[in-house]
């Protein structure tokens, strides 16, 4: 559980700093940072979906 909840700060701050490059138009730093937040979302959310689950 808090490596989902450490996957997910790290996407948030991914997500602000997408937003920020956008602003800056640098839009290769664009494409790394909305990369990473995609890929450490979806890790993050999968994690924390498969570790809160209750076994059966």
């Amino acid at each position: 559980m808090a490596l989902g909840v450490m996957l997910l700060v790290v996407a948030v701050l991914c997500g602000i700093a997408t937003i920020r490059e956008i602003k800056r138009r640098n839009f290769f730093a664009v494409g790394f940072a909305g990369i990473s937040f995609l890929v450490f979302g979806w890790f993050s959310i999968m994690t924390i979906f498969v570790s809160g689950a209750p076994e059966v």
